[in-house]
């Protein structure tokens, strides 16, 4: 069940006739380059320091060795001047992305020193030290005529925003790779009827990498009949624990509810889940009927515990939902419910497992006396988002394939309804009826996963590692 880490090469280009020339230039190139190897380091990311790459036999042979260990993106020092003839073998021969670094040592020459030094081969060879900006021009020629993905991090040694943007790629990277060691389970079937729900799981598994484990039903009743009593009462003192347990929540529910969720953990657990996405219906009160009117409150532990799940069997938005989960924003399952146009905001939630790490407050459990739209009845969760700001994010299939459609909003106080579920209220940068429809003419479903933060940054990289268009509602 996922990855400890990711692994990244970090190489730095240079040019051989220097070394040479320029006493001390490579000894001072190579202190930068570790320097930027210790702020990329974490436990998240093994980070392969491959030397320096002067010439092209030099990068073939880093090529090969950074092959061999399965890295999932290319990070390029480009320490000083350095032919392109350089950086071929390198992103020809590795077939991953490519980050270049145009990173000086410092936010600009001394120059009054440089001009002073009477040996001016020691001048030059200072100069070159900040030299970066000369290749930059020259790689991205040549990656855009091969059509290899790239892009460029700007800046110094001491800027902050260059550690924020490689703290951004650590963390994308590292969801990326998870993304493709984990397994979505697929249990029961669509809504009939939901047409925007519906999900080619081959693309899925194209795209992101994970595996589309199907499950029966009947594997998740066998479990649930064989779901001993101390586990149920464990679970429900997981409930008292996690939850405001309403004393409306009849005792037999909360058996019912807490027998489901430790056959569910169970199934994880056989199947080495990442994500789970769900819906069934049963016919006339079924044991089918009443196990999936019992799964809300176990789904929302095992989706506030990192492996989130999708009601209405919402493979995309599963996904959707892991993504956040992996770059530590939560990720909640949600869809839009109404407009509010006094107050400027738009209404999102749903009646299924929620994210209890990102409640305002403590989540409530209560009893529904029948779900909305659904067959049954039984406990729900009820939740606000925790105020401030948040991300929300579609897994959309468009006409042209998968993309990522993401938006930056705030979570504001105020009124919602008390209807057993999570409701929020969010705040956009235009009107909420604008907001509503640019969001919509992307084409996404009506789902979508809220993430706590404003991670739309990291989300734009995560795209571009999978290889997938980024659309952001501005």
């Amino acid at each position: 069940m996922g990855i400890s880490y990711a692994s990244v090469g970090l190489v730095g280009c240079g040019l051989d006739t220097y070394w040479p020339q320029f006493a001390g230039l490579r000894d001072t190139l190579l202190d930068y380059q570790e320097v930027i190897r210790k702020h990329m380091e974490r436990p998240s990311l093994n980070v392969i320091d491959a030397g320096l790459a002067d010439d092209v036999p030099k990068s073939r042979e880093i090529a090969a060795s950074l092959r061999a260990a399965g890295i999932g993106l290319l990070v390029i020092y480009v320490a000083t001047y350095s032919l392109s003839s350089t950086l071929v073998p390198l992103v020809r021969d590795l077939g991953v992305p490519v980050l270049l670094l145009n990173v000086q040592p410092s936010e600009n020459i001394d120059y009054e020193y440089l001009n002073s030094l009477p040996d001016k081969a020691a001048m030059t060879g200072l100069w070159l030290s900040y030299c970066q900006a000369c290749s930059i021009p020259e790689f991205s020629c040549v990656l855009n005529r091969a059509a290899i993905p790239y892009r460029i991090v700007t800046g110094h040694l001491s800027d902050d925003r260059v550690w924020k943007e490689l703290d951004e790629w650590a963390i994308a990277l590292y969801a990326v790779t998870s993304l493709r060691h984990s397994n979505i389970g697929f249990l029961g079937h669509y809504y009939c009827g939901m047409m925007d729900v519906y999900t080619d799981l081959r693309a899925m598994s194209f795209v992101f990498g994970t595996h589309a484990e199907i499950i029966e039903m009947c594997e998740l009743k066998a479990l649930r009949d064989a779901v001993t009593e101390y586990e149920v009462r464990a679970k429900i003192e997981e409930f008292n624990e996690a939850f405001d347990v309403s004393p409306a929540c009849l005792r037999h529910e909360l058996e019912k509810a807490a027998r489901t969720s430790a056959a569910i953990d169970h199934l994880v657990y056989d199947h080495g889940l990442d994500a789970l996405a769900y819906y069934y219906e049963g016919h006339g009160g079924n044991d089918y009927e009443n196990i999936v009117a019992s799964m809300i409150a176990g789904c929302t532990l095992l989706t506030g515990r990192g492996m989130p799940t999708a009601g209405e069997c919402e493979v995309k938005n599963a996904h959707a939902m892991k993504i956040m989960s992996l770059l530590g924003a939560g990720g909640s399952f949600s869809e839009f419910y109404a407009m509010d146009f006094k107050d400027d905001v738009v209404l999102l939630g749903h009646d299924g497992p929620a994210h209890f790490n990102m409640a305002e407050g403590r989540v409530s459990l209560v009893p529904l006396t029948v779900y909305h739209g659904k067959p049954g009845k039984g406990l729900s969760i009820q939740m606000t988002v925790k105020y401030g700001p948040v991300t929300l994010l579609s897994v959309c299939e468009g006409k042209d394939g998968v993309f990522l459609l993401a938006a930056e909003g705030e979570s504001v106080p105020g009124p919602t309804l008390q209807i057993g579920n999570t409701n929020s209220r969010y705040r956009f940068s235009c009107h909420a009826g604008e907001f509503v429809e640019r969001w919509s003419l992307n084409g996404p479903s009506h789902h979508c996963a809220i993430g706590v933060g404003h991670i739309a940054s990291e989300l734009e990289k995560v795209a571009f590692l999978l290889g997938i268009p980024f659309v952001k509602i501005a």
